[in-house]
């Protein structure tokens, strides 16, 4: 009986890793999996998605999603806390790669897409955020720190203009994402390019 237990044990986790820390691996893993695919199918398919298929595009069951989250709006919550974090982590990354202004404009380019999966959970993301002042002081804080970020390292280089303010630029780009909302891809990208070239540095045009 002592040898069974033993190997029940040795089964549970890896070599070498306590089973426990295992377990908590797997889940983080399969939270993370069921992010991504409750991303994708707000983006096209919006926040009313049903959740079973959100479960099995990310090739777990439905017990596993509500054991994560135990209802929509703590999805919908948890998604776009997640997108904000790997849009700001994403400046970090592009700030590293690039020239500052190319970090800057590869960034806007990626709010674009952002506000796209947002605008997917809007139908139970705006009563979240009219609840909850924590969720949109939070996610709006750091999405405006990031692009002062930016604009800050760009200021430095001497190729991006000094009076501009990270939330004035996230105001820009939303509202380029709202007049195109209709027509969403070319539109967006196309304006969001002139934005760019009128952040860079030089002369103002009278």
């Amino acid at each position: 009986m002592a040898s069974q237990t033993v190997t029940v044990g040795a089964v549970a986790g890896t070599a070498g890793e306590p089973a426990g820390r295992q377990v908590r691996a797997d889940a983080a893993r399969n939270r993370e999996r069921l992010l991504d695919a409750a991303a994708a199918a707000f983006t096209e398919r919006g926040a009313e998605v049903p959740l079973e298929d959100i479960a099995r595009s990310a090739g777990l069951g439905i017990g596993t999603l509500y054991r994560h989250f135990p209802t929509r709006e703590a999805l919908v919550e948890a998604v776009y806390r997640n997108e904000v974090s790997l849009l700001c982590t994403r400046a970090d990354e592009l700030l590293a790669e690039k020239p500052p202004d190319q970090a800057l404009a590869a960034w806007m380019h990626l709010f674009v897409q952002h506000v796209a999966t947002k605008r997917g959970m809007l139908s139970v993301l705006k009563p979240l955020m009219a609840s909850s002042s924590t969720l949109s002081a939070d996610t709006k804080g750091r999405v405006a720190d990031t692009a002062s970020r930016l604009l800050a390292a760009g200021v430095a280089a001497g190729t991006v203009r000094d009076d501009i303010e990270g939330a004035d630029l996230v105001r820009a780009v939303g509202g380029i994402c709202l007049s195109t909302e209709q027509e969403p891809g070319p539109s967006s990208e196309r304006l969001v390019r002139v934005l760019v070239d009128g952040l860079r540095s030089g002369p103002a045009i009278a």
